[in-house]
């Protein structure tokens, strides 16, 4: 049976992945924290990304997050899975783990520690592509995690894929976005933002929405900026969108991805600790966090 078409927009959180003080995973908290952000009004959820620490999980906890977060969610909105590995073989594995499971689709970064040719990225790309079947493959493009960066040709190059319908780019780069969406304006292929500080823009330059971290803490605000944007309301967008900045500019408060999780605690929302080596913030930079918190009405 072939799957019904998924239309790549809106705002989907970069989901965290909730830890047990032992750093063991917690269900019941990841399945709170997806009633969280649905409540919020999202349009999809993105699990096992950089932000939900999936370089930190073994294969088989990869795998009850994905079951856990299909279970949660109840068809209520999309479930983007993140399985990009270093290897291609260990990619198509986590991609057919995800299609076999009932993802909707798949975000896959670029191999990480490595650093590929574009022609080794296309052949990368081909293979999960395959692996993947009917189901939609996102390509992730997040340099400063993982020293690679998809060009522009090879992004074309691979859009022509019927499955290849879209990516994320973290670069926080405007004009490397810009550039993404003005090459494929014509095919059948969606930008999402992955910086949350260009959700604005990006969605005024043409882009079709973010997979934001922030989402996490604030669902409703960003799914605000997206509404007041495709309502026309472009100066309650730009509005929101600075309401937003103080929440990611206190990403620097600590080391990523610590500090989305630290806030959502401070919420009241199980989010556990990071796993080691990440280590919690300090008193100080919890006070200035809290504030930050406070000033938007979030606590």
């Amino acid at each position: 049976m072939s799957r019904k078409p998924l239309k790549i927009e809106g705002i989907i959180p970069a989901l965290i992945t909730p830890m047990n003080q032992d750093e063991s995973l917690s269900e019941p908290g990841l399945r709170k924290v997806i009633d969280h952000v649905i409540s919020g009004g999202v349009h999809g959820i993105f699990i096992l990304g950089s932000q939900g620490e999936s370089f930190s999980l073994s294969f088989e906890e990869k795998k009850r997050v994905i079951e856990v977060s299909l279970e949660a969610s109840a068809g209520r909105v999309p479930i983007y899975v993140g399985t990009g590995e270093i290897t291609t073989a260990g990619s198509v594995q986590m991609t057919k783990l995800a299609k076999d499971m009932g993802a909707d689709a798949v975000s896959v970064i670029t191999p990480y520690f490595i650093k590929p040719t574009q022609q080794e990225l296309i052949e990368h790309y081909k293979a999960i592509s395959h692996a993947a079947g009917d189901m939609p493959v996102l390509l992730y493009n997040n340099p400063m995690r993982s020293g690679v960066s998809i060009e522009i040709s090879t992004v074309i190059n691979l859009a022509e894929r019927n499955n290849i319908v879209g990516m994320k780019d973290s670069s926080a780069d405007l004009i490397q976005t810009m550039s993404y969406i003005n090459a494929t304006k014509n095919m059948n292929f969606a930008v999402m933002v992955g910086n949350d500080a260009s959700i604005f823009a990006t969605l005024v330059s043409g882009g079709k929405g973010a997979v934001a971290a922030t989402a996490n803490v604030a669902p409703a605000l960003i799914v605000g900026i997206y509404d007041a944007v495709k309502s026309g309301n472009i100066s309650k967008a730009c509005e929101l969108q600075y309401k937003l900045f103080p929440l990611r500019s206190a990403f620097n408060l600590g080391t990523f991805p610590v500090v989305v999780k630290e806030a959502m605690n401070m919420m009241g929302l199980p989010a556990g600790p990071a796993r080691r080596p990440i280590l919690s913030i300090s008193p100080e930079k919890k006070q200035q966090l809290q504030k930050v918190l406070t000033d938007m009405g979030l606590l």
